[in-house]
């Protein structure tokens, strides 16, 4: 790592988050652009300036490999900027940059686990080399062993614009002077071209900031702009209190234009107020350029003058607050129902009792929103993962995004990534045929991958569809019995039970292990990663048409409903997610198997009891099935009944973890998800309905 002081959190935590979601926008344009197969001016200005400004923020942090592989970049979209791209080099750029790419999100990767960077990487150094002299020998201009981001200084002035020289004082004690013309250098750039800086160098070099501080700062651009709007822009750049155009670039120019500086101080606060109303301007004249200008590390959007109201706010504090929310909830519930005021009639306590309680529900559903955020930069890294495994292994596939709008609990985000990514490559790999023998078929030449979310009451259902070549049940039939994975008589297994069993550990239908599949890990990771977020999962095939594997997963962990049952003397939490439908049982309905399990037969189909009571060894517990009530529950591959003693009823109920040292000495797998506090102040434990159905 750098000798950057890591101790200002505050500036990392902008630099890592503004460079990943650059990294993610470079990805998108170019997939795009690969899509629409051509690279337009808008997206090579885009890439430009996306480099350029992770080139900076990289060298202000030391973060010297990135600033470095940046900086080669942001020289090859110099050159495509200015001479264009052939379509026999579009291909070979594309795959450039994304190697490009993954080399600069492995290194910002290496920041957030504090892993040391590399110091050089010659060989995609020299790669970009390599092109940017090809395309250089191509327009005819001699191949440059160092080419710079920037062009050398010109006297004449650019077919494109004119010159002009600009010198620029900030505010004093703002401190960081370096970093402040380096963010008016973004500005500038985005609606022109900076040739030249005085001081000459900016990145990384505190030593600049004397020189700016003493002599303030120059710079030559050349603008097709006028005057007032590239005034307007530079005004506009963080902690800038005043600018004027000069004659040259050097220090003959310092003692007029700081005179001039002065005289515009002693005029009072009217420049100032001239610099606030202009405020809005350069967000307009920039083109939506720098819009945070936090760490000089804003991605560029290319729109209008649209003021942006949105805020990233650390989602600790988020955690933080959704915690006392639910305190403040819980509150509520244990003053409204305390036990002291049983059998009194208190009209004004009721009516503030029910004011109270709309607010803190308002409360909640606020806080809880705060950290709803959209699914589609989940599905977006779905694009390079399909466009990478169909250059090698040779298929052509096509992946449509739906519902990305719909917005999920950014925990239950970061818990779904891997096992969608496992069900893409599935897909991928498995299900969509080669060329060969997919032209054998009357499919289309061009196979689909349709990635879909919507909300469905209080849960979301991702789906991952192909049109592919489906499962064969007889196939996987036979698989399973090779590996030993079966429990039953083949006979007895229905086709969903069959499709279950790719989520058998060690379960693969490949003969040979790949660098995509074979091993027999996947699916079974990905059905253990949906459960502990409280999903479920579903797999659906036609063979010859097609699979598609759900995703039944709930908007949010922090606050879920749930139905509350008796079971002794205690209280338990089920899951509204999980459960079907409860009923009374007469005494003629159950019936024991060949093995010995209790069992029930519902609308034709049977299902397992399974007394609660017994699991957790409770005493007083009802025995007799007349007396008690069956609860038909779901995990997606599974379902059972459930004997409880009496159901209480429903309500949302705000989730605890439970506490390590319990789960440490009586471990995980106890059937207990959670826990929450009751209105009364009493605690109840949350049912893991999902292990109660494996291992009982």
């Amino acid at each position: 790592m750098s000798d950057f002081d890591n101790s200002n959190n505050s500036m990392l935590s902008v630099y890592l988050f503004e460079t990943t979601e650059m990294l993610n926008q470079l990805d998108d344009i170019l997939l795009d652009a690969e899509k629409n197969g051509a690279l337009s001016e808008e997206n090579i200005n885009e890439i430009f300036r996306i480099m350029h400004t992770v080139k900076g923020s990289s060298a202000m942090m030391e973060f010297n490999i990135i600033a470095s592989v940046s900086h080669k970049l942001e020289d090859l979209f110099f050159v495509i900027r200015d001479n264009g791209l052939s379509q026999e080099h579009f291909e070979d750029l594309f795959d450039l940059v994304l190697r490009v790419s993954d080399f600069l999100k492995e290194e910002v990767e290496k920041i957030q686990t504090e892993q040391p960077l590399c110091e050089e990487n010659d060989a995609l150094v020299n790669e970009i080399l390599d092109f940017l002299n090809l395309l250089k020998e191509d327009s005819g201009e001699a191949p440059a062993e160092k080419p710079a981001a920037a062009p050398a200084p010109a006297e004449e002035a650019p077919a494109d614009g004119q010159v002009y020289y600009l010198y620029a004082q900030f505010d004093e004690g703002c401190q960081m002077e370096n970093i402040r013309a380096f963010m008016l250098v973004n500005k500038l750039n985005a609606i022109g071209k900076v040739l030249q800086t005085s001081p000459a160098s900016l990145d990384g070099n505190p030593d600049a900031s004397a020189v700016i501080v003493e002599k303030g700062f120059y710079c030559k651009l050349t603008s097709d702009k006028p005057q007032d709007e590239i005034l307007s822009v530079a005004k506009g750049s963080p902690c800038v209190a005043n600018v004027s155009f000069t004659d040259t670039l050097g220090d003959e120019a310092v003692a007029a234009a700081q005179a001039a500086a002065k005289a515009a101080a002693k005029a009072g606060d009217a420049p100032k107020a001239d610099a606030a109303k202009a405020d809005d301007a350069p967000k307009a004249a920039a083109g939506g350029a720098a819009p945070a200008a936090q760490g000089g590390a804003a991605a560029p959007t290319g729109g209008g003058g649209v003021k942006q109201n949105l805020i990233n706010v650390d989602l600790d504090k988020l955690v933080a607050l959704n915690d006392l929310v639910g305190e403040i909830v819980i509150s509520e519930s244990m003053v409204s129902g305390s036990p002291d005021l049983e059998g009194l009639h208190l009209e004004n306590f009721e009516k503030a009792a029910s004011q109270l309680r709309k607010l803190t529900n308002e409360l909640q559903d606020i806080s809880m929103s705060l950290r709803m955020v959209p699914i589609a930069p989940t599905f977006q890294k779905m694009r390079r993962i399909v466009r990478d495994m169909g250059k090698k292994l040779d298929k052509d596939v096509e992946l449509i995004l739906m519902g990305e709008t719909t917005e999920v609990d950014k925990t239950i985000i970061d818990a779904i990534a891997d096992p969608l990514m496992h069900v893409v490559r599935n897909s991928m790999d498995h299900g969509i045929e080669d060329r060969a023998e997919r032209e054998k078929t009357d499919k289309n030449k061009t196979a689909q991958i349709i990635l879909s979310a919507q909300n469905l009451g209080g849960d979301i259902i991702i789906a991952c569809s192909d049109d592919g070549r489906g499962l064969n049940p007889e196939k996987l039939l036979n698989k399973a019995k090779e590996k030993g994975i079966l429990t039953k008589a083949e006979s007895e297994y229905s086709e969903k039970e069959i499709f279950n069993l790719l989520m058998a550990p060690g379960f693969s239908t490949k003969e040979k292990v790949t660098e995509y599949s074979g091993r027999g890990v996947g699916m079974d990771v990905v059905k253990q990663n949906i459960e502990k977020v409280g999903g479920t999962i579903t797999i659906e095939s036609t063979l010859g048409a097609g699979m598609t594997v759900y995703f039944k997963i709930p908007l949010t962990l922090a606050i879920i409903d749930s139905m509350d049952i008796r079971i002794g003397q205690h209280i338990y939490t089920v899951p509204i997610s999980n459960i079907r439908e409860s009923f009374k049982p007469t005494a003629d309905q159950p019936f024991t198997d060949p093995a010995g399990r209790e069992m029930i037969m519902i609308r034709g189909a049977c299902y397992p009891i399974i007394r609660v009571g017994n699991i957790f060894h409770i005493d007083g517990c009802i025995q007799n099935i007349e007396e008690g009530i069956l609860m038909l529950v779901d995990t997606g591959d599974r379902l059972a009944c459930l004997f409880v003693d009496e159901l209480i009823g429903k309500h949302q109920v705000v989730v605890k973890p439970m506490p390590q040292f319990i789960t440490q000495l009586i471990g995980r797998d106890i059937g207990i998800s959670g826990c929450t506090i009751m209105g009364d102040g009493s605690i109840s434990l949350i049912l893991d309905v999902p292990n109660i159905l494996a291992n009982y």
